[in-house]
Order: structure tokens, then sequence, then C-alpha cells
């Protein structure tokens, strides 16, 4: 059995700049969520409810690398744990309105909010919801096969996270399913064994409160 912890990033620039962030668009955290961060490490050096901790993962994203790191002190048992960092683990591929911001690129691919088709990439060079689903599937499972009776935390994103879930769950694999979550810097946990997942809890976030 792997213990599989799936944290979201802390708040990120581009959420209060409103722009895509993909490696273009993203300039990590805000303060605001280098604050949720340091909530988020002093609640389980705190607690000790995720130690042990053998491994921490983060996307190559600037957002989820920072929280990665303002976590690991609080992670690892004889120091800071080591960042592994997993493209696979990312959030959607946006494609060429990477950067852009989210005015911009509804006004170009005339995208309105709650109408996305899920076999549609997000723009030229990026990816669709389907094809996102497959890759964190891939990338996940390749965690859960590397780290057997252990426990991994992986800093990612809230597409992540949700696309856990469909996974996980079985769930349709549309876009609404979970739109009122989960939180910037939430913990979303999973036992999974022999190909079944178990869901522990989704969206605590309980050290913002």
């Amino acid at each position: 059995m792997t213990r599989l912890v799936l944290v979201r990033h802390g708040e990120a620039n581009a959420y209060l700049e409103q722009v895509v962030a993909g490696e273009k668009g993203c300039t990590g955290l805000s303060e605001n969520g280098r604050r949720q961060a340091q909530a988020l490490a002093e609640r389980v050096a705190r607690t000790g409810e995720l130690a042990p901790v053998d491994a921490l993962y983060a996307s190559v994203l600037p957002r989820a690398v920072e929280t990665a790191s303002i976590i690991a002190p609080a992670l690892g048992t004889g120091g800071a744990l080591e960042i592994e960092q997993d493209c696979d683990l990312c959030e959607l591929h946006p494609g060429e309105c990477d950067g852009m911001t989210w005015d911009e690129f509804r006004s170009r691919y005339g995208v309105e909010d709650g109408q996305w088709d899920p076999e549609r990439v997000m723009s030229p060079g990026g990816e669709s919801w389907l094809g996102f689903i497959d890759r964190v599937r891939g990338g996940l499972g390749r965690l859960v096969d590397k780290h057997l009776d252990e426990t991994v935390v992986v800093a990612c994103h809230g597409g992540v996270i949700i696309a856990s879930m469909v996974i996980g769950l079985g769930v349709p694999p549309v876009g609404g399913n979970f739109r009122e979550g989960p939180a910037n810097t939430s913990l979303t946990e999973w036992l999974v064994e022999d190909g079944t997942w178990k869901i522990v809890r989704y969206n605590d976030h309980a050290h913002l409160l």
C-alpha cells in the first residue's frame, strides 16, 4: 500500500494577476501563498500527522516548487526532504495561451466559464482535459509503484487533485465536478493498494481557518 498525500500549492501571483500560468506565466507564490504554506508546515510539524514521510515531489511549476520548499523542513526526520520535480504532476499544459490574461484568453479562444469541452485543447500546443487526466494517471501511478509501503507527499495543483478524484473514484471526467475546491495548501490523502484507491480526506485546509 502507498500513502499518497496531495498538497495544492499556496496562492499564486498568477491568481492575483489573473494570467494563464503554465511554465511561462507562473511566477511563484504571493506573500499570502507563502503564509499559507508556512501555516501548513507548522501544522504538520506540530501534529506529526504525515510522519514518517519517505519522499517529497513537486511539479516543475514555480508555485508548486516553492510550496514544497516551505513545507520540506517539516516533513523530514533528519532535515528537509529533497524535492523531486516531475512535469507529469503539473497543471494542465495551456499551450500558446500561457502567460495571457484570462480576459485575453477568453476573447481569443471564445471559451466561456463552465462551457469547457473535455476533448478540446486549451489552446494550440496545449492539452485537453481528457489528455491531462491520462498524464496525471501515469504520473501518480508511477509514484505509487515506486513507493510501495511508503508515504509520499506531492506539491501540485488543483487540477491534479481533481484528476485524482476522477482516477480514484471513477467520477465522470467533466470539468465542473469539484468547483468548490480544493483550497490552497489543502491536503487530499489516498491509500492505494493493488490498483484500488481509498480516499482518506479531501480538501483538508484546517490550518487556514
